[in-house]
């Protein structure tokens, strides 16, 4: 093994990965401008983006709103109030927009990436802590426990008042796992936001977010690159 001490994972896009199912639409429509339309596989996608990535100017908002979705990631009411706001304004109705929402927050929904469960033993095995970073409002530990995949400390945005790259979030991941910034090493799918560990001296490696059955390897290969076995 190299000299790392510990590793910090993101969570989304790194570790597991939102995946929609066909049957989370059944039966849902759209409400926009041109009527009622089903929601077919193009909007599926859309919806999906949308869930998953900064809105941008895709939906009509408010300064208020706006406000609510950068804070999104640091309570639980905040980020239900904000994904509603996106999917009602891309034209689901109310419940619909709650039935989606609600799979969005469920640890059952994400799926882990092939390599995650055996990363993580390995590490372990070999003694070298590791962490779950994550901007997020709701619990994850669950998604762990039903994959059998274990990491020593879950530093998540809500629970601890941080949101990445705010550097406070890594450093309470590297107090509770008592490892210097210069021997830990921080993987994930942002540049701009799992990067920003590099601030406090930690190393940093990029995985790309695709979909679970397309990345096989990604964090074996990610870590064998800073000499990293697994």
């Amino acid at each position: 093994m190299s000299h790392f001490r510990a590793v910090l994972f993101d969570y989304s896009g790194t570790l597991f990965r939102l995946e929609e199912d066909d049957s989370w639409f059944a039966g849902m429509e759209l409400i926009d401008a041109d009527g009622r339309r089903a929601v077919d596989e193009h909007v599926q996608t859309e919806l999906m983006e949308r869930l998953t990535q900064p809105t941008g100017g895709r939906v009509q908002t408010t300064d208020e709103a706006y406000q609510t979705w950068l804070d999104r990631d640091l309570t639980p009411h905040l980020h239900r109030e904000a994904y509603l706001h996106v999917l009602r304004g891309s034209g689901l109705p109310d419940h619909h927009a709650r039935s989606l929402y609600d799979r969005v927050v469920d640890p059952a929904s994400w799926t882990p990436y092939p390599d995650t469960v055996e990363v993580l033993r390995s590490l372990r095995e070999h003694k070298v802590k590791t962490a779950v970073v994550s901007n997020i409002a709701f619990d994850v530990r669950p998604a762990f426990q039903s994959a059998g995949a274990h990491a020593d400390e879950f530093v998540l945005s809500f629970e601890v008042g941080a949101v990445k790259p705010d550097p406070r979030i890594f450093a309470v991941a590297l107090e509770r796992l008592g490892v210097a910034p210069c021997d830990a090493i921080m993987v994930g799918d942002s540049e701009e936001n799992d990067g920003a560990a590099r601030a406090l001296g930690c190393d940093f490696v990029l995985v790309d977010p695709l979909p679970v059955a397309q990345r096989p390897t990604g964090l074996v290969d990610a870590l064998s690159g800073r000499g990293i076995s697994c």
